[in-house]
C-alpha cells in the first residue's frame, strides 16, 4: 500500500475531523503492514479468506463501532466510509468482509431488542461471528417489495419457507438478516425482519456461486425453517423500513470503496505511464496518455467529494441524505469502472494476465455497479428526489 490510498488534500477539508484524519493515517499503516496477509487471503479460498480477514479486522479493533450500547444507533458513517476506501485500495476480500459486517450488524445496531443486541453484537464486533443480510431473491432485485419468501406464524414461532438468491457470506454466516413475507398488508406492507442463526434446522445452502471476483456468495434455501417469536427484529410488517433504512446508508459506503478500487487502479496506471519505454521517452510522454491521468484525477475529486459529502450529510442527521448517498454510489461506481478499464487499457497486454492488478481490479470493480442497488436504480432513485419547484 502507499500513501495515497488517502487524498490528504480531500482529508483535509471540514467533511473530516481530526479523530477521522488519524483514523484514516492508522488504518493505511495497517493496512500496508498486512501486505502479505492480503496476498494470502487470495489463495485461501472465499471462506477462509473471509473469516481470516474478519478475525484480523476484529482483533486489530476496527469493527469495535458494531458494538454500540445505544440502541438506534447512526454510528460514524465518514469513518465507515474511509475504511472502506482504505480496505478497497488494500485487498478486495478485506473491503468484502467488512463491508458484509457492518450490512449484518447495522440492522441489529438499529433495531434489535436488548437481548439481540447482546446475543449477536459482541461476536459480529470482534469477528468470531459472520454475518450476512438476505433480501435479494431470484425475482426480487432491486424491486424489495417483490420479496416471496414466506414467514407463517405458528404459535411461537415462525416457519419460514422459500429461497434467497446472491446472497454476501451465504457459505460462512453465522446469523442471517432475512427479510420474509408474513402478510400484515400488500407489497412492502407485509414483510418483516427475521435474525436467523446459520445452524438453524431447515436453512442450508442450496448453491455457492462462483463468482467472477471470489467471494463467498450462495443462494439459500428456507425448508420449514423455525425460528421462535423472538427472532422478529424490529416489528412484523417493518422489514421493508428495515431493508431501506440499511440500503440507503450502505450505498455511500459502496461508493468509498470504489474510491479505493479507482485510486489503487489510478496509482498503477501513473507508474506504468512514468516507467514503461516507448518510442524514445515514457507513456507519460504522450498526449493522450497525459488526457487519460487528467480525466482519472478529476473522477476520484469528484466521488471523493460526493462520498464525503453524503457520509457528512448522514451523520449531521440530515434526513435527505438517501438522495447523496445514491449520487456518491452512482458517480463513484461509473467513473471507478472507467478508471479501472483505462488502467488495463494503458498496460497493454500485462492487464490481461490473470491475477495481475488490472486484471483483479477489473473483475473486482464490476459488482459495486450492481449491489446495494444498480446504476439505474440509482438515477431513478435521484430523479425521485428532485425538488419539483425548481421547475416552476
Amino acid at each position: 500500500m502507499t500513501p495515497n490510498a488517502f487524498d490528504p488534500e480531500i482529508l483535509r477539508l471540514p467533511f473530516y475531523t481530526d479523530e477521522h484524519r488519524d483514523r484514516a493515517q492508522r488504518l493505511g499503516r495497517w493496512c500496508e503492514e498486512r501486505a502479505a496477509l492480503w496476498t494470502e487471503l487470495r489463495t485461501d479460498g472465499p471462506d477462509k479468506a473471509v473469516r481470516r480477514a474478519l478475525a484480523a479486522l476484529g482483533e486489530a479493533g476496527w469493527l469495535a463501532f458494531l458494538d454500540d450500547e445505544e440502541p438506534g444507533t447512526d454510528g460514524d458513517y465518514r469513518s465507515v466510509c474511509l475504511a472502506r476506501e482504505a480496505l478497497a485500495y488494500a485487498e478486495d476480500l478485506a473491503d468484502f468482509a467488512f463491508a458484509i459486517q457492518v450490512l449484518s450488524a447495522t440492522p441489529i445496531l438499529r433495531y434489535g431488542s436488548p437481548e439481540q443486541r447482546r446475543r449477536y453484537l459482541p461476536g459480529l464486533a470482534a469477528g468470531t461471528l459472520a454475518g450476512a443480510f438476505a433480501v435479494s431473491e431470484e425475482q426480487a432485485g432491486s424491486d424489495v417489495a417483490a420479496v416471496a419468501l414466506t414467514a407463517e406464524r405458528d404459535g411461537e414461532e415462525y416457519v419460514l419457507n422459500g429461497g434467497k438468491a446472491w446472497i454476501a457470506n451465504g457459505t460462512v454466516a453465522d446469523v442471517v438478516c432475512v427479510i420474509a413475507r408474513t402478510g400484515e398488508g400488500p407489497g412492502p406492507l407485509g414483510l418483516t425482519a427475521f435474525l436467523v442463526p446459520g445452524d438453524t434446522p431447515g436453512l442450508r445452502v442450496r448453491e455457492p456461486i462462483d463468482a467472477i471476483a471470489p467471494r463467498p456468495f450462495a443462494h439459500l434455501a428456507f425448508e420449514d425453517c423455525r425460528v421462535p417469536a423472538d427472532a422478529v427484529l424490529g416489528r412484523p410488517g417493518r422489514g421493508f423500513v428495515v431493508a431501506m433504512d440499511l440500503l440507503e446508508r450502505a450505498r455511500m459506503t459502496v461508493g468509498a470503496a470504489a474510491l479505493g478500487f479507482a485510486r489503487r487502479a489510478a496509482d498503477a496506471a501513473q507508474a506504468r505511464a512514468r516507467q514503461r519505454a516507448v518510442y524514445g521517452g515514457v507513456l507519460f510522454d504522450l498526449p493522450t496518455v497525459k488526457f487519460d491521468l487528467a480525466a482519472m484525477e478529476v473522477e476520484l475529486n469528484a466521488s471523493a467529494l460526493l462520498v464525503g459529502r453524503a457520509a457528512w450529510e448522514l451523520d449531521r442527521g440530515h434526513r435527505g441524505f438517501g438522495k447523496h448517498s445514491s449520487i456518491a454510489k452512482l458517480q463513484a461506481t461509473e467513473a471507478a469502472q472507467r478508471i479501472v478499464d483505462r488502467c488495463v487499457q494503458l498496460h497493454g497486454a500485462a492487464g490481461l494476465v490473470a491475477d495481475s492488478l488490472p486484471e483483479r481490479l477489473y473483475r473486482q470493480i464490476r459488482a459495486l455497479r450492481v449491489y446495494e442497488g444498480a446504476s439505474e436504480v440509482q438515477q431513478l432513485t435521484i430523479a425521485g428526489a428532485l425538488d419539483a419547484r425548481r421547475a416552476r
